[in-house]
């Protein structure tokens, strides 16, 4: 029973990682074509800032599960939250920092691949 519950989040979260990675790559396709070459590397920076934390934050939620395992499933839980909070950050930090590309750009792709993630998730479920 523990394994089928974690089998299940853990396809879910394959599930949906999926397609937030392909509406990134149609966004940014799009952008690119509609747009210049630096706008739609802003766009796919800002979608890999979300995509690249729920992927950690997936890693650490789906390790453990079972109420036999509560401890392990709470401590896994919480690294995974902080750890895809201090990624984000990060992240954010290289993209305007480091690159210095444009902010609208980076949020908007970063909102676009959040929204396809919860999507997802929604019709999933």
């Amino acid at each position: 029973m523990t394994n089928n519950l974690a089998d299940n989040g853990k396809s879910l979260a394959k599930k949906a990682a999926l397609f937030q990675c392909a509406s990134a790559i149609i966004f940014i396709l799009l952008t690119w074509v509609i747009s210049t070459v630096d706008i739609a590397v802003a766009v796919a920076a800002g979608t890999l800032i979300s995509i690249i934390p729920n992927q950690i934050f997936a890693l650490f939620a789906f390790r453990y599960a079972g109420a036999s395992q509560m401890r392990r499933v709470t401590k896994s839980f919480s690294q995974g939250s902080k750890l895809k909070l201090a990624a984000t950050v990060i992240l954010f930090a290289i993209a305007f920092a480091g690159l210095k590309l444009a902010p609208l750009p980076v949020f908007a792709g970063f909102a676009i691949a959040i929204v396809s993630y919860w999507l997802a998730l929604f019709r999933l479920r």
